[in-house]
Formats: structure tokens, sequence, C-alpha cells
């Protein structure tokens, strides 16, 4: 970890170029069935964002790098194409070089997208070399045996040979709208899946998706900026849509195809596909209002499914990532609700205790069943069950860790409140070794204060000015929440309460609370948001907000309470000063949703229903309506170019604020989509919301911009 930079670049600049104090580390790391190697992917700096592909050698303790994008291109730029770009922007990777990789069965080859080409390296020692492909490659995948390689290209899906280069489409659009080997994009964007298609465990076929969006409205996403440009056709699946046909195939090499046949009618998503050694493939499919799902097996000979498990919620069922799968010894892994808690269950009986939140499925092998799992939500461990329901647990402590076991191998990555950064470490035969690790240091740990607000007992962090002495003044508060479904902010790490530290340090107390609808508190705290996640998210931040003022009474002004997000919280912090302006005084809304008709169906109908169905819950849940309430200072910021809460919902909002005369800032971000990864942007943006919210709460001393 290095100090330097912090000496020379402001935070809200280095928070952004370091992608938030994320690049320099070891991520996606994969040990190797036999336990011998961890192949991780790094950049060579805090501050770099080309990755490069690394194995650590768990014999010699030694790391070495396999493939340099640098060296590669002989430092030439790396090209994306747009289909690439978009495949970024689901997955919010704004990284480049090598930002991820697939290997085969026993972990010897490694395969990776760079610049348009199929790259292969050998992790035993040897070279990487590019393969002959055709158009723009997306997502390249090897065969279990290491012998192929697929790859998604121009709707398209193509195997190549790795040795002797023969390069075939397997099947191929026959329309501009039918793409084959990609997710479509409500399953990326919504459902946690971000591929297309799965190898069989013999390398002799695949199952592979099929969509075809002509069925799916036409938006555009132009450029104000460039009027010469043309706008860019997008299809977006909006609430009360239609979603795009996906269908799924059993392919051969030779391009026999046969159709995967369910009951598409009745559940339509695609959410989960399995392909292992113990059993025919396993599929999981939802209905539209994603209550009822079922787990099907494939009958690859006719393409037949049967249904091996069937799943009921009254209010809507999780996609769980890492099943469903097969058990070694042909039982049903899933991780289904029980006890008010989410459980990975063995043909339907609880295996894992109710305790434990089981966040997602890491691996099923022949020792069990790998877990990440909370039992406080603020921290997250990894455990192993056996299959005779014996708990291994790999972690503990006040922390949040994630990882990957195999082969008597176990790499972790830790992240904690007492420390800066995270430490990625590798665990082989009571040895531990702490892999190099290239993050920046901010110049300085957040001091996080951890409450639980109220009877509900609200997650909430409190953060002060580092130089705060308790008592000797009452500070203006900015709430600075997520706030919605399926997303947490306040966790037992450092690095997520680095910018909150930053901004507190500016002369605020900060406060971020997790309310209703956030992860791992439990089947009925998650499910209470629907259809009022206007009413239920706002009141949580009102009672996290009294929480503090009852803990600090002397040290913070519930008379100068500003709120701040983006995306969700976007829509939280305008929601707050239209219809609570009692409590909050002044919003930043970045990217936000305000008129849910305008957002996906697969997010927006799991909370709110049809639209055409209970068209009063989306007008109760969009901000619109509430126009003429606006009696405080409202900045709104979106990109013009985001292609998932696109600019429509601020030029709407901002429409219906003036044909009500309530004055607001709208601040276009020219050219940029959802994320604001650019620097220059980021930098300045920070600073444009720190002059905001000190004049609107007005700050007392002037801000010192570190």
């Amino acid at each position: 970890m290095t100090e330097d930079s912090a000496e020379t670049v402001s935070f809200p600049r280095l928070f952004a170029r370091t992608q938030r104090f994320t690049l320099g580390v070891p991520r996606n790391l994969t040990v190797s069935p036999d336990g011998a190697r961890v192949t991780f992917v790094r950049t060579p700096s805090g501050t770099s964002r080309t990755g490069a592909l690394w194995v650590f050698d768990v014999e010699s303790r030694a790391e070495r790098v396999v493939a340099d994008p640098e060296e590669l291109l002989a430092g030439a730029a790396e090209q994306l194409s747009a289909a690439e770009r978009a495949r970024r922007e689901r997955s919010r990777e704004s990284a480049a070089g090598v930002i991820s990789y697939a290997t085969d069965r026993e972990a010897q080859r490694a395969v990776f997208a760079l610049s348009g080409q199929v790259w292969v390296s050998d992790l035993g020692g040897g070279a990487t070399r590019a393969l002959p492909t055709a158009g723009g490659v997306i997502d390249p995948r090897p065969s279990p045996d290491g012998r192929r390689v697929a790859y998604a290209s121009e709707g398209a899906l193509r195997v190549v040979v790795i040795e002797g280069g023969s390069d075939e489409a397997l099947v191929e659009p026959d329309a501009d709208t039918v793409v084959w080997g990609q997710a479509e994009f409500v399953a990326a964007e919504e459902m946690e899946r971000q591929r297309g298609y799965w190898w069989a465990p013999d390398g002799r076929s695949l199952l592979v998706e099929r969509y075809d969006e002509s069925c799916v409205p036409v938006w555009h996403i132009s450029d104000p900026a460039h009027p010469d440009v043309a706008p860019v056709e997008h299809r977006y699946p909006a609430a009360g849509s239609a979603d795009a046909d996906v269908s799924l195939w059993h392919v051969q090499l030779d391009g026999e195809r046969t159709q995967v046949r369910w009951d598409a009618a009745a559940f339509p998503y695609l959410g989960r596909v399995s392909w292992t050694e113990h059993g025919d493939p396993l599929l999981q499919v939802m209905s539209r209002d994603q209550r009822d799902s079922l787990v099907l097996a494939v009958d690859l000979a006719g393409g037949e499914t049967r249904t091996v498990r069937e799943l009921h919620d009254d209010v809507w069922l999780d996609l769980v990532t890492g099943v469903p799968a097969w058990a070694p010894d042909g039982r049903l892994v899933t991780c289904e609700d029980s006890a008010d808690t989410r459980r990975v269950c063995l043909d339907g009986e609880p295996l894992s205790p109710p305790e434990l939140h089981v966040r997602s499925v890491l691996d099923v092998g022949d020792d069990g069943v790998l877990v990440s799992a909370s039992r406080e939500p603020t921290e997250t461990q990894l455990v192993r069950f056996g299959y005779d329901g014996a708990a291994d647990e790999l972690t503990s402590g006040s922390a949040v860790h994630s990882g990957a076991a195999s082969g008597g191998t176990t790499v972790l990555t830790r992240g904690a409140l007492d420390a800066d950064g995270v430490r990625v470490t590798v665990t082989a035969a009571g040895m531990t070794t702490e892999l190099a690790n290239h993050q920046e240091y901010a110049g300085f740990r957040p001091q996080v204060s951890m409450l639980r607000g109220g009877e509900r007992e609200l997650r909430t962090a409190v953060l002060f000015p580092r130089d705060h002495a308790p008592g000797s003044r009452r500070l203006p508060v900015v709430m600075h929440p997520y706030g919605g479904p399926h997303a947490q902010l306040v966790l037992a790490a450092s690095r997520p309460f680095l910018q909150p530290q930053w901004l507190a340090d500016q002369g605020f107390c900060v406060v971020v609370a997790d309310g209703r609808g956030t992860p791992a508190r439990g089947h009925a705290w998650e499910r209470s948001v629907r259809d009022r996640l206007a009413q239920v998210t706002l009141t949580d931040q009102v009672d996290a907000l009294a929480t503090v003022a009852a803990a600090y009474p002397d040290d913070v002004d519930t008379g100068r309470v500003g709120i701040t997000g983006w995306s969700y919280g976007g829509y939280l912090a305008a929601l707050a000063v239209l219809a609570r302006p009692d409590v909050f005084h002044a919003a930043i809304a970045g990217a936000p949703v305000t008129q849910w008709r305008l957002y996906d169906t697969f997010y927006t109908e799991r909370y709110l229903g049809h639209p055409d169905e209970q068209p009063q819950v989306y007008d109760a849940n969009s901000l619109a309506p509430l126009a003429d309430r606006l009696t405080r200072p409202l900045m709104i910021i979106h990109g013009t170019a985001d292609d998932n809460v696109v600019f429509a919902h601020t030029l709407q909002l901002s429409a219906a604020l003036l044909a009500a005369g309530r004055p607001h800032t709208v601040l276009p971000l020219s050219g940029v989509t959802h994320m604001t990864p650019q620097e220059v942007v980021a930098e300045n943006l920070a600073l444009v919301q720190l002059d905001f919210f000190a004049r609107a709460l007005a700050v007392d001393a002037p801000a010192a911009v570190g």
C-alpha cells in the first residue's frame, strides 16, 4: 500500500483514479482443484486500470505474471467493441486489460478477452498467445478438457480449436434482433447472470441461450452535446412492456441443435443454468411475477425437462448465485427461505442453521457446500457445510470476507474497520502467505461508529470530522444512503466509508443507514418494501436520523439536514425533500429513478407489481406527483448517456417541478453513463456537491478540500 499519491492529489480525484481504492488488489481469485495454484487478476499499481493475469504457486509461495496486456499488445491501445462496452456497463466494470478470465477443469489453461481477441495462457509456466478469431470477442470460455474455446461475437457463438486454430460459427443469428450465447439485458442487469452459454462436462456440446429482442421497445440514447451524432437505438424492457424472448438450446460441435423445452409462457425468465458431471443439466426458470420458480433437469436426448423442485413465495422469490446444483451424491442443492432466513437445502431439507443467512453459494464439491453467509448483516463469513450438516467456519470476527477454497488451499479476502483497504491471503498446509497488494492509501482511515437504530435496529454508521471534539459544536448532517432493496452500504470494512469520511471532514456529520429491504436481515425484512418502496425506505432514513440525534445531542444539528445518493439513493434523496421537508433541508439526487414506469421489468415488477394491474402503486412511489411540494434546495445530477436509469427520469421530474413553479438545479453530465469513472468529472462533481451542501446547510467553516 502506497502513501505518496495522497500528498499530491485531492481525495476526490484519487477516489476516482483508484476506482474507489479497488485497483492494485488481487481479485477474481481461482484455486485449482489440486490446490497447487491460485490464479487472479491484479493491476500493477493502485492507480493503473490495466489488469494482468497472475498465478501464485502454493508450494514455492511465489507469484508470477502470466499475461501482461502491455506486453501482449506491444503498447498499442486496447480496442473495445460497442457490445463489450455495454457488457461492462451491465457489470459496472470500468477497468481495462485483463478484467476476467475462465479456466479449464484442472485450471491448467486460462482464457480471456483482450482488445477484441481471444488469448490463452498456460498456467503451468508456458506462453500466452492470441487465437485466430472473427469479430469482437465477448466472454470466451475454454471447454473443460482445455481443447477448445467458445466465445460470443456479433450475435453468434463461435468455437476455436486451441491447437490448430480452426474457428467456426456454431450458431448464428437469423435476424438483427437475435443474439446467441449472451445474457439478455435484465439477466445481466438484475439477475446477476452475466453469461449466456455453458460447456458440457465432456466438452463435446454446449447449452446456449438464444434471445430475440424484436418485441422489446426501442428507446434512443442521444448525446445532446453532439447533435450531429445520430441517437443510438437501445432495446429497453421497461416495466409493463415485453421482455426479450429467451430460449435455451443444446448445441453439438457440428452445429446440430435441439431446443430445451419448458413452459416458457408461464416461466419466461431463465434465471440459472448449471451443468456438471454429477447429473443432467439444471435450469431455474421463473414466472413473470417472480412468485413461482421451477428447478428443471434436462433430458439431452430430446430436450425435454422434468421438474425436480418447485418453489413459491407469496411476495417474490430470490435467485441465488451458485445454485441450483447437484451434489456429488446426486442430491439437489438449493437455497430457500426457511425460519425467516435463507438456508442451504439438500433435496428441500435445510442444511445450514436458521441463525446464518446465506448470501451466495461459492462451491458445491466433494467435501461440502462453501457459502458466503452472515450472522450479523454488517459482516460476511465463509462457511463450508458438510453433507452431514457439520459446519467448518473458515473466517470469523467483525469483518467482510470473500474467497475460494479447493484441494486443501484457501484464499481469503478480508476488509475490516480496523484496517486500511483489504488483505488477500493464501493458506495451505498450515502456512499463510499474503498476496502482494498495490492498493493506494487514502491518507486516512475512516472513524466509524456503528449504531442500531430504533425498534428495528437499523444498522447505521456515523462519521464526524476526524478532528471533531465531542460536544464542541453541533454539525449539519448529511445522510448518505443507497437505501434500496438488495443492496447494502453499512458493512464492517473501512473502504466503503472513505468517501463519507472525506465528506465528514469538510464539516458534517455523515450518516449511512441500511433500512428495510437491504440484504441479510431475513425474508420478512426484505419483503416489507413490496408496493411501498417510498414509504418504507424513507421512514427508515428518518428513524436512523432520530437515532443519531438521540445518541449525539450535542454534536448534530437536526435543523440542518441534507441527503445525497446515487441511483436508488438518488431517488431516495429527491423523495426526502419532496415528502419530508420538515426533516430534510437539502438534497442532491444522482441518477435518480423518478418514474418507475421507466425502469426495467425484472427489478420494478418484483417490488411494485405490473403497472397495468397496479397503476396506483406506481403513482404512489414515483416522484412527479410530489413536484408541487418542493420547498427545499434540490440538485439533480444525471449522465446523458445512461442506458440503465435513462436521462428521461431527470428531464421528466424537472419538467414537473418547472410546471409547478418550483426552483431546482439540474446538472447534466455530458456523455456519462450510470457510472462516472472519469477523474476530472468525478473530482469536480464532488466539489460541486460540497459547495451545494455548504451553502444550503450553512457550514460554519470553509471546507478544507483534501
